[in-house]
């Protein structure tokens, strides 16, 4: 466990100063937040100080905690510029006037750098949250909720995707206590990869899990459509054309039609006559057909007649055989017009129909929820690397200085100070804490050369090499295969 210095003793407790709260902690007991503890009158972090290791095959997954007895870690000293130093379980500069806990400097490929690790306490954060799937959770702006209370809003829909925003100052501060506890709560479990119910406003029921397909009122997304309506109907027009004489992909979005679309003029569908209840965009694709939903295409719609109007009897015949499908492949509809042109369902599809059918269901990736932690690194934070903390923000947009969260690759949003975003599936198991302010811990570390860190007024005297700090360190675990190596020289400008 890594030690933190302790400022004052009371009546045999020990008061904490890594967060404003201020817990008087006794012997054996841990604060308010469970991260940081009195062990015999010692500050101690709980949470293992961690470190991530290439390996030599380069497909090591993030693992748990190694058992205390484990034969793995001998203490030995790895090869110089194969371990990262993370902030996972490094502890924080709360009251932000000292430098970081660990400042750590070591070689990559002949290269002075140095590595400083943070456990920042992020009040302004939250998790943009992405759910594979069609179906209608609820209206945009709608509130999503945890235990009843306010922790985020349905926001943007993006391609095959809802998204939701949760989280941010508002929620965690200017609401009750009650409502700042549960955001709290729910981005630190979200966060940490555990499964989580929400419910939204107006909408859905969702079970979510960063990594996990999404539970949508009870059911179990397999599917993320393949395309909007228009888009299926121009992948797939070459093989329907000589089978069927008409398609319809029924999309809450954009519902396309074969022989209206110019895919299929191109490919010399003769038209229909069909007609299709819903506004008009361009030839062969129509928005509002339906209401959004549970049902076909993410409309309210459970039979897929209902979007048609009458055929136009001087360009429709009896025979004229009609596909209907959802953007999933999920539901689908094979019928042919009898006498009265009205459309009959058959109860088999003629054999390189089901084929097409099983081509578009294949062409769907698995349904999953994607969350992505996103925070800003405030002046208070910056402090903690260096003594003039613009200098700091200056050096990350010059891409003298990389920023990653627990080893993951933070994504930098442009504009002013140092907005990141991060992967929480890429970064190691129980990244994330809390403090009861309420605010949320996450791990957040600054990789750039010696030289660069002396530039930027970094705090040299409290730089310590790698061999030092990995004596402190109780868990290794290997970085994933798919995942850039913070110190690399391509993420910097320098190097690139």
């Amino acid at each position: 466990m890594v030690t933190q210095p302790v400022a004052n003793a009371v009546n045999g407790k020990i008061r904490c100063d890594a967060c404003p709260v201020m817990c008087y902690i006794a012997d054996g007991k841990s604060g308010a937040c469970d991260r940081y503890a009195n062990q015999g009158g010692e500050l101690v972090r709980v949470d293992p100080f961690t470190v991530i290791e290439k390996t030599a095959s380069e497909g090591g997954k993030i693992v748990p905690f190694l058992p205390d007895d484990s034969a793995d870690w001998d203490g030995d000293l790895v090869h110089a510029g194969s371990t990262f130093i993370t902030a996972v379980g490094a502890g924080t500069t709360y009251p932000d006037y000292k430098p970081a806990p660990f400042i750590v400097s070591q070689k990559q490929n002949g290269v002075d750098m140095v590595t400083v690790v943070t456990e920042g306490i992020f009040s302004y954060c939250g998790a943009k949250v992405k759910i594979d799937t069609d179906r209608f959770i609820g209206p945009e702006t709608s509130l999503v909720r945890v235990d009843g209370e306010a922790v985020g809003h349905v926001t943007t829909g993006e391609y095959g995707s809802q998204m939701l925003s949760l989280g941010g100052v508002h929620h965690l501060t200017g609401g009750s206590k009650k409502e700042g506890r549960v955001t709290c709560d729910t981005l630190m479990r979200l966060c940490n990869g555990e499964q989580l119910e929400m419910v939204v406003d107006g909408g859905a029921t969702l079970l979510l899990k960063a990594g996990a397909a999404p539970i949508i009122n009870g059911t179990l997304e397999e599917r993320m459509r393949v395309g909007c309506g228009s888009a299926t109907i121009g992948i797939f027009a070459r093989q329907w054309k000589d089978m069927v004489d008409e398609v319809v992909v029924v999309d809450d979005h954009i519902t396309g039609v074969l022989s209206e679309h110019q895919a299929g003029k191109l490919l010399d569908v003769a038209p229909t006559g069909i007609k299709i209840k819903g506004r008009r965009s361009t030839p062969g694709r129509y928005f509002q057909v339906a209401e959004p939903g549970i049902g076909w295409g993410g409309t309210n719609i459970s039979d897929p007649l209902d979007i048609l109007g009458d055929f136009d009897p001087k360009i429709a015949y009896p025979g004229l055989r009609l596909l209907m499908v959802s953007t999933t492949g999920e539901q689908f509809g094979y019928y042919v017009l009898d006498d009265a042109l009205c459309p009959v369902k058959q109860d088999v599809l003629p054999d390189a129909v089901a084929q097409t059918v099983a081509i578009v269901a294949e062409n769907c990736e698995p349904a999953m929820v994607s969350v992505l932690f996103m925070g800003g690194a405030g002046g208070s934070l910056r402090a903690g690397v260096t003594t003039n903390p613009v200098r700091l923000t200056n050096s990350v947009r010059q891409a003298l200085t990389n920023v990653t969260c627990g080893g993951a690759p933070a994504y930098l949003w442009p504009g002013g100070g140092i907005t990141v975003m991060a992967d929480v599936s890429k970064m190691p198991s129980n990244s994330f804490g809390y403090v009861p302010t309420p605010a949320i811990v996450a791990p957040i570390e600054f990789t750039m050369r010696l030289e660069d860190y002396r530039a930027l007024g970094g705090h040299m005297e409290a730089i310590v090499p790698l061999e030092e700090a990995l004596r402190q360190a109780e868990r290794r675990i290997a970085r994933q295969s798919d995942a850039p190596w913070p110190m690399d020289e391509t993420n910097f400008r320098w190097g690139a």
